[in-house]
């Protein structure tokens, strides 16, 4: 089971529907996600909320500007069948810098760029434009 590739794909969807928010259930993983998310200004804000139920959920926020979801495009790079792994040098630049990757390094969940500048590779998750 890929969680990320269905946090991924929950993210896209609620932005193509246009809805105000959308709730996956939590993970660190996909909390450092959306941390990146929102630093780059992708999302509005996200939470961790605990439902009735007992359950933990990870609440997202979508941002909107000027009716259009700021997540054009969001994909996966690596998957669970065939991880893909970046050296410092060969972190990919996503649409020229426009876009951002997401990596699993030694030093926690970092963007592409943050990576890059404290010198470490890792897995390669996702990208978003």
């Amino acid at each position: 089971m890929d969680v990320v590739g269905d946090f991924i794909t929950i993210l896209r969807n609620a932005g193509r529907t246009h809805k105000a928010s959308c709730c996956v259930q939590w993970s660190a993983l996909k909390d450092g996600i959306a941390k990146i998310f929102k630093d780059n200004g992708y999302i509005k804000d996200f939470s961790k909320e605990q439902t009735a139920d007992g359950h933990v959920v990870l609440k997202v926020f979508l941002k909107y500007v000027n009716g259009i979801a700021a997540i054009t495009e969001i994909g996966r790079l690596g998957k669970p069948g065939r991880r893909q792994y970046a050296s410092k040098e060969k972190i990919p630049s996503i649409l020229g810098g426009m876009g951002e990757c997401v990596l699993s390094t030694s030093r926690g969940i970092l963007s592409g760029k943050a990576a890059k500048q404290l010198g470490v590779g890792g897995e390669l998750i996702c990208y978003v434009l």
